[in-house]
């Protein structure tokens, strides 16, 4: 095959690889890898699922799940790949986030990943998940330091969720099919890490018209009890921006 500027280029695949490498002689070699970060809500708390990394330097602490990719796979499913071999999750989408480069991020050679967000409900996916690398749920207040810059790539990754759940409901993909206001209103004040007004939250929540009350109720914190509500998936898809604003000065929880 001939180019513009009359250069032959071999079209078999062994003389494609001998003509790459003589192209790329001398480039600098480069790691690629991927990173999860799965986000989780058990009813009560938001929790970041980490695992111990099984291999030096940093062998035996605290890392997010991620990996190597190989030659023949892409971004997302190098993601797919690695959550389900540490953890036993699957079929799970998730959101790229961004890439990680800094020269110095992994002190055995020069590796640049891309980090992915996803957002489950815990009990959805505890029967999934895998014990052989001892995955383990972590309070976001609460979790023990993380290796590299696995603590830039989740603080990142929590302003990014700041920022989304304030003008969209991505916070239902973390609640079971029926809820109570008092659970959502849990999720909303682990996300944000802040406390809200309770008839605030009930009001602005229920104006949205995206939750359909349901008869039973959750007596498990009083006699009383609080109504079940469902999400209304027809107007959710609908009507995506209905929660727009519905916090309206994110900027203030930055991390």
């Amino acid at each position: 095959m001939t180019i513009d500027n009359g250069e032959t280029i071999p079209i078999f695949t062994s003389e494609l690889l001998l003509y790459s490498m003589s192209k790329y002689a001398g480039q600098t070699h480069v790691l690629a890898a991927v990173d999860c970060i799965i986000f989780g809500f058990d009813g009560e708390n938001l929790k970041v699922l980490l695992i111990k990394r099984v291999i030096a330097p940093e062998k035996n602490k605290w890392s997010l799940i991620g990996g190597f990719i190989s030659k023949s796979e892409s971004l997302e499913q190098a993601a797919s790949r690695i959550l389900k071999k540490f953890t036993g999750i699957e079929g799970l989408y998730m959101h790229q986030l961004r890439t990680f480069s800094e020269p110095e991020r992994d002190p055995v050679e020069r590796t640049i990943s891309t980090a992915f967000t996803a957002l489950i409900d815990i009990h959805k996916y505890e029967k999934q998940i895998s014990k052989e690398y001892h995955p383990e749920w972590f309070l976001l207040r609460k979790r023990p330091p993380l290796i590299f810059d696995h603590d830039s790539m989740l603080k990142m990754a929590q302003e990014e969720l700041r920022y989304q759940a304030a003008s969209h409901p991505i916070l239902f993909e973390l609640l079971p099919e029926k809820f109570t206001i008092p659970q959502l209103q849990n999720l909303y004040e682990g996300v944000y890490e802040t406390r809200l007004d309770n008839r605030n939250f009930s009001r602005k929540v229920l104006s949205t018209e995206l939750l359909v009350k349901l008869k039973e109720k959750d007596k498990s914190n009083s006699k009383k009890g609080a109504f079940y509500y469902k999400l209304n998936k027809k107007k959710y898809k609908a009507s995506f921006r209905a929660f727009m604003n519905f916090i309206p000065n994110p900027d203030k929880f930055v991390l």
